[in-house]
């Protein structure tokens, strides 16, 4: 039984960067849905950097929605 180390290291070093991306980006919107709750994202809580931190949160929970698809679509295929 022969194992091949190179492809098991590739599994490994993709593994850990997509899952310490996905943690990163789904981060990212938390802090910025956090930062619209409470207003404390600087000069403006309201008005267009609002609006902009709001979009950006729910694109960063979209990416996540769509890597999670791809990995059970990955399974099911």
């Amino acid at each position: 039984m022969q194992i091949d180390w190179q492809a098991l290291g590739t599994v490994l070093g993709v593994t850990l960067a997509v899952t310490i991306g996905l943690v990163g980006v789904f981060t990212l919107g938390i802090v910025g849905l956090a930062k619209r709750e409470s207003g404390t994202d600087g000069a403006a809580a309201s008005g267009g950097a609002a609006v902009l931190t709001r979009t950006g949160a729910y694109a960063c929970f979209a990416l996540c929605a769509a890597a999670v698809a791809y990995g059970i679509f990955l399974i099911v295929a």
